[in-house]
Formats: structure tokens, C-alpha cells, sequence
């Protein structure tokens, strides 16, 4: 056991200072031990047990190694700090500290896309590179290239915002004295692509084009194009509407669910993406589709799901619907038709309507307005002829009263 002596501190506490002996050419390990406020009130017997005890606990400490002199403990944070440095590649970096932190604050699908940009874009390249000798220019080269390579402008800000999030981190955490990308600019778009980033939308005579051509197609894309047009919501978000969560005497239907798809994970159930339940509503025509969704749906199958796959009560698919809108592309000859198309073409119809943009927000599930106001401020050529001819009025009404 360690050996011991009772000593009086300066500020008359009495104390017992604890010996160990490690063996020869190791130098012995002491330490102070401070008997507790009932101390005074033991007995000699107990008050010998309590030391014992703190000596034995003090001596089990230092031969397992748990207590360290100071040169000891220093050449250990040493080993560490070296053994830290094998694992900080990039690739080694992102899988053991960047996405088990991603994971914890995105949801799976998000998480699912940045794990396929790193593993297909940035991994190949910089994977292998330990990460303070990763310079600005390898990551510029890295993203030039992306570009060169026609790669579309959406995919390379991917990648820039992706390497930001984990050089921030290594940064913020020490694995690294600089950040690279600090001194990376933000890529621009081509000159071919200067116009297409501009949010698409269709017009008002798309729409009827659109919905006009519906007339021979199934019930249930019938319906469920007539649902997105009306309420802007997500793809997944629709796929996971459950008929109690419909009021077809009022036309709200609550947005609580998102059916997902990653090809880790499979099909899951998730929230919307902002994590909050919110209302949208339907329009009297789309009513009587769902009624009509519900009575065709009782005949085949029961089931709490809106929208189900062919003869069963599961509900479709998350990517079907991508899919349907292809073909339907190609028979409506409206380009690039897509689920999110009529998310964006609802927004857009709202605002330029004269509707405000916080209700619209609201309805659409953006955590943050200043999103719906980035992709949707784009308007029509009608809309700018309202607008000049608003400011015109102004002038010629301050005019004449002048």
C-alpha cells in the first residue's frame, strides 16, 4: 500500500500526503488527500480506515496507470497527437469525424447525398491527401475540373459547400492551424448556365396544358398532380398523406410525414424536412378526386394510405412519382417535368398573384422565408409589366397632385 505522512497545510487544514513507490527508474508518484467535513467527528479507528482506504485507492490509480507525473502525462498527450495525425487524410476524416457529426444533425436523406458526393466526387480526388497538407489551389483544381467536365453548376456548389462544412469543422476542432477555404472562391456559373439557374416554373397555360392532358390517366396520378399544383408540397411529403390526415369538408390536409428512399436505408418513414406538421389546402376539384381515389381504393384494398401501389395497401413508392412525370413529359411535350416542377410553378403562381411570402412560405414548409424569396422572386413577363406600370401610377398620381 502507499506509504503516508499527516501534514498541517498553511491555512491550517490537515492533510495526508500519499508515496508510491513505481520501481527503480521510475520516479514515485505523491499526492495530497484532504480528509471530508466529517473528519473531526470519527473515530481514531475510523478515521485509520479512511486514510487506508484513499492510500489504496491513490496506489490502484497509479499502477494502473491511470495517474502519470508531468513528463509522463506530457510524452503521452505526445503519442496521441501522433497517433491522431495517421488517421487525418480526408477520407479518414470525413468517415470518422465529419459524417458521424452530420449524422446527428440531418436527416437521412441528406445525409445519404453528402455521403454520395464525398465517395464520388471529392474522396478520388483529395481522399488520400492528409488534411493540413490539402492546399486552396488542389481544392480550386478540384472544383475547375468539375466544371470542365460539364458537370452542372448545382453539382460543384455541392461539393464547395461540402468541403467548406468539413474544413470549418477540422478547423474549429484543432485537426487543422489554417482553413484551405478561406482562400477558395465560390465557383460561377458557365455562361451557358447563367440563365438555367434561375428557378424554372411553368405558367399559367402550362398548368392547363398540363392538366388537360390528364384526362385519360390513372385516378391516382390524376389526383395526386392535382394535390401538388394546389399545395406546393414535396414529393415524399404527398406519398405519405394518410386519409385521417384529409378533411374533405374543408379541404385541409396536415402535412406531418415524408416517405423517404436512400439505397442504404430503403424506403422510411420521416418528418418533413423542416421537422414541423403544417396545414395546406386542397381546391374543391381535387376533393372530388380524392373521393372518388377513396371509393376505387376501398374496392381493391383497405388502407390508411392516400396514394398505394397497384392491388396493395403500401403506400407508393417515394421515387414512382419521378418517374410517372417522365413519361408524362414525353406525351404532354412539357420539358423536364418533374414533382418538384410543381412545388416551385405553386410558389411561383402564389407570389406573382399578389400573395405574401411568409404565407407562402409557411404553406411550402421553409424553415426560412429569405428560401422562398432566393428561389421564387423570379417573375413573368406580365408580372414586370404590373410592377413598372405600379411605379408609373405613382409618379403620375404624385405628379398631378404637385
Amino acid at each position: 500500500m502507499a506509504s503516508y505522512k499527516q501534514l498541517t497545510a498553511k491555512d491550517g487544514r490537515t492533510f495526508f500526503e500519499f508515496n508510491v513507490y513505481r520501481g527503480a527508474g521510475k520516479p514515485r508518484l505523491t499526492e495530497r488527500w484532504y480528509p471530508e467535513d466529517n473528519w473531526y467527528g470519527l473515530t481514531q479507528k475510523n478515521k485509520q480506515k479512511a486514510v487506508d482506504r484513499a492510500a489504496e485507492e491513490f496506489e490502484r490509480k497509479v499502477m494502473a496507470g491511470e495517474i502519470l507525473s508531468k513528463a509522463e502525462q506530457k510524452e503521452l498527450d505526445k503519442q496521441r497527437a501522433a497517433e491522431e495525425a495517421k488517421i487525418l487524410t480526408l477520407r479518414q476524416y470525413g468517415e470518422k469525424v465529419f459524417m458521424p457529426a452530420k449524422a446527428v444533425t440531418m436527416g437521412e436523406n441528406s445525409r445519404s447525398t453528402y455521403q454520395g458526393y464525398l465517395n464520388k466526387r471529392i474522396y478520388p480526388i483529395l481522399g488520400e491527401t492528409k488534411m493540413p497538407e490539402i492546399t486552396p489551389a488542389q481544392i480550386s483544381a478540384l472544383l475547375l475540373d468539375m466544371q470542365s467536365d460539364g458537370m452542372a453548376h448545382a453539382t460543384v456548389i455541392k461539393v464547395y459547400t461540402i468541403l467548406s462544412g468539413l474544413f470549418k469543422m477540422a478547423y474549429l476542432g484543432d485537426a487543422i492551424e489554417r482553413n484551405p477555404m478561406d482562400k477558395v472562391i465560390r465557383p460561377k456559373p458557365r455562361k451557358e448556365e447563367t440563365k438555367s439557374e434561375e428557378t424554372k416554373a411553368l405558367l399559367p397555360e402550362d398548368v392547363t396544358k398540363l392538366l388537360s392532358a390528364l384526362e385519360d390517366e390513372p385516378l391516382k396520378w390524376r389526383a395526386y398532380i392535382h394535390l401538388l399544383i394546389d399545395t406546393g408540397v414535396r414529393r415524399g411529403e404527398a406519398c405519405a398523406i394518410q386519409w385521417e390526415s384529409v378533411n374533405m369538408k374543408t379541404g385541409a390536409v396536415t402535412i406531418s410525414h415524408n416517405l423517404c428512399y436512400t439505397a442504404e436505408k430503403g424506403v422510411f418513414m420521416s418528418t418533413p424536412k423542416n421537422g414541423k406538421t403544417r396545414t395546406v389546402y386542397i381546391s374543391q376539384e381535387t376533393i372530388a378526386l380524392l373521393r372518388q381515389l377513396r371509393e376505387e381504393q376501398s374496392e381493391k384494398c383497405i388502407s390508411r394510405y392516400v396514394f398505394t401501389q397497384e392491388e396493395s395497401s403500401e403506400p407508393i413508392h417515394p421515387t414512382s412519382p419521378t418517374h410517372y412525370f417522365r413519361r408524362l413529359s414525353e406525351k404532354t411535350g412539357i420539358a423536364d417535368l418533374h414533382p418538384h416542377l410543381l412545388r416551385h410553378t405553386f410558389a411561383s403562381l402564389a407570389i406573382t398573384s399578389g400573395a405574401d411570402v411568409a404565407s407562402v412560405s409557411e404553406v411550402l414548409g421553409h424553415s426560412d422565408k429569405a428560401v422562398t424569396l432566393r428561389m421564387y422572386t423570379h417573375a413573368n413577363e406580365e408580372s414586370k409589366k404590373k410592377a413598372a406600370s405600379i411605379v408609373q401610377e405613382a409618379i403620375k398620381k404624385a405628379a398631378s397632385q404637385g
